[in-house]
Order: structure tokens, then sequence, then C-alpha cells
């Protein structure tokens, strides 16, 4: 079997008997692209050895990829020979002897409450796109801790109990509860009616239940949340260069900062593992230090 054939086989197997979702799907095609790109699509997959794959990781280090995407693309082949042995393509899975690249150990990026205010206030000040829909997916995001996929993928019909809160979709396809507080409610709202007149100004027909659209009516995407916000933190905005994942990693550190429970943080943001969850409580334990080490009575001596 040819290497493009197995990775379009395997493609198939993920997405309709593993359910995985498209984003996970996308990710595994992606690196497999990249080893095909490598070794050619018609190379024969009982023919590829681990210095093969060796060689293949050394290209990505030449194009000066991160540990973590290298380890991504080491993961995707493991998987993907594993499913060739599985169904008898190959006798070996020849990566399995190919070792992780080692991770420096670094805590999330987050922001203090000020520095979070001021990013999901710059639609506000600074009005460059849509000011109600980009308040509402800032103030979003840092109220809720949603992925921003959970919240691009988010429907109308998934609001209940007058906004209040929502189910949402996260890794493994595990459904859990968001809430949004009083601040959160107002600006959806806001942003609600201005939806509805855009629909309605453009004629556009059988609008998406989808959220968050465009001006066209299209449900935005990931990247365009993305775009959105590099456009009010970037050279036109703030310069802090804001990654819309920082605002989950901040409603995280916030929560634990002020008393949480890391066992309900844990169930906020859906986390399988406690341990992902704690590496919040490194982060304000750093905090605490820093404070200390300021505001310490002799800490302004030699």
């Amino acid at each position: 079997m040819e290497l493009q054939e197995l990775c379009e086989e395997f493609l198939v197997y993920l997405a309709s008997v593993r359910a995985l979702s498209p984003n996970t799907v996308l990710g595994y095609k992606n690196d497999l692209q990249l080893f095909q790109q490598f070794l050619t699509p018609q190379t024969e997959v009982c023919s590829i050895t681990k210095e093969n794959i060796l060689l293949c990781i050394g290209q990505l280090s030449k194009q000066h990829k991160s540990a973590a995407s290298i380890n991504r693309f080491i993961a995707a082949i493991r998987t993907l020979f594993k499913y060739a042995q599985k169904f008898e393509y190959v006798n070996k899975n020849p990566s399995l002897e190919v070792k992780t690249v080692k991770l420096k150990k670094q805590l999330p990026r987050y922001m203090t409450q000020s520095e979070a205010r001021e990013i999901i206030n710059q639609p506000v000040n600074n009005e460059l796109l849509w000011q109600t829909r980009d308040y509402a997916i800032f103030i979003m995001l840092y109220s809720s801790g949603c992925r921003i996929s959970e919240l691009v993928n988010l429907k109308l019909s998934d609001f209940k109990d007058n906004y209040s809160w929502a189910f949402v979709i996260g890794k493994g396809r595990k459904q859990r509860k968001v809430y949004f507080e009083e601040k959160s409610k107002a600006a959806l709202k806001a942003y609600l009616e201005d939806r509805q007149k855009i629909i309605e100004q453009n004629q556009i027909q059988n609008p998406t239940d989808q959220l968050f659209i465009n001006q066209k009516g299209t449900a935005i995407t990931t990247e365009g949340v993305r775009y959105i916000l590099s456009k009010y933190s970037g050279a036109e905005g703030t310069n802090h260069h804001v990654n819309p994942h920082a605002f989950r990693h901040s409603f995280a550190t916030n929560l634990i900062a002020n008393g949480a429970d890391v066992r309900v943080v844990q169930e906020m943001l859906g986390h399988s593992n406690i341990s992902t969850t704690q590496r919040y409580t490194h982060i304000t334990t750093e905090k605490l230090i820093e404070i200390y080490n300021k505001a310490h009575p002799h800490s302004d001596e030699n």
C-alpha cells in the first residue's frame, strides 16, 4: 500500500469510526501531508523505516518548528502506523523507536484583570470591525473560560435560562455547561440585536444558527476570531498580541487566585485530568512569591 492511500483511509477512519472533531482530524491531516511531502505520496508504507521518520523530523527542525509541533507530528505518525499494523498493512511500527523532543516547561500565558479589561474594551474604545460582536466575543471568552473552538461552535439553540449558560462540546466530544455573568449577557444581547439587523438588511435567506457571524451572515471560524483579536491587540490596538487562549488561562488563574477550588475549576474548563488544571496554581504561587519579594520589609536591603 502506498503512503497516500493509507493516509486517506486513516483520515476517514478518524472522522467516521472514532468520530474525532473536525479540528482534530484537520490537525492529523496537516501532519500527514508533511509526511507525504518529505517521503513522496507513492512511498510504499512497508518500506518506511525509523531513519526515514528521523529525516522528516530533521526537516521540521530546519524549518524552525517548535518542539510541541514536532511532538504532535511524531504522535500523528505513531497513530498512523498503529492503524496500519492493526489492519496488517505493516508488520511493525517504526515510529515507536522515535523519541519525542523534550519540551521546556512553560506556564500558560495569562493576563491580569486590568490587562484583560483593556483588551475586552478595545472594540468599545476603538471600533475596527463590528463593535458589539467583537466585544461579546472577548468578554464571553474571558467570563466563561471557553476554548476558542467551543465559542465559535456555539449555536443560538445552545443557550438556556435567558443566556445565563450554554452547552458546549469540548475535547473528546464531551458536553459541559459554561456560564455567563451579567456583563456578558448584556453584551451578547446587544450583539444579537445587531445580528438580526444585519440579517434583515442583507436579506439573508435561511440564516445560520451559529451564534457568531460575519457581515455576510456566514459563521465565523477560529481563524476569524484570531484575526479579530489581532486587529485589536496588534499594531492597530494595544500591542499586546494576545492569543485567544490567554482569555481561558486568565479565567482559570483568576478563579484560583480568588480562592476557587481546583476541582471546580477543572469542571468549568472541561479538563479530563486535574494535573492540567493544577498548572494554574503554579502561576498564582509565582505571583504570590513576586508580591512577597516586593513587599517584604527586607526586600530593599542588599
